[in-house]
């Protein structure tokens, strides 16, 4: 074979691999649009009244933030210790 043929036959299979990646990403991407299309149709919407109670996150006890606190302070200490700074 030469040259020319090699090269012409990698540009043919560089082409047919591109154009596949395209269109399987474009069938993709209109897949996931209809999906989310068809979800959004289905799907009941969700009534956030304000009489509803909302649990809301609780936050750690004040005691233990400072422990932590205390821990966090003791290995900085003993950090700076150990390395001379």
């Amino acid at each position: 074979m030469q040259d020319s043929d090699l090269l012409t036959e990698g540009l043919v299979l560089m082409g047919l691999g591109m154009g596949f990646v395209f269109v399987f990403l474009t069938i993709l991407v209109i897949t996931v649009t209809l999906m989310s299309i068809v979800i959004r149709r289905f799907q009941p919407v969700a009534v956030n009244s304000p009489t509803q109670n909302t649990p809301k996150a609780s936050s750690a006890p004040v005691g233990q933030d400072d422990e932590v606190m205390a821990v966090i302070s003791a290995a900085v200490h003993r950090y700076r210790r150990h390395k001379g700074l």
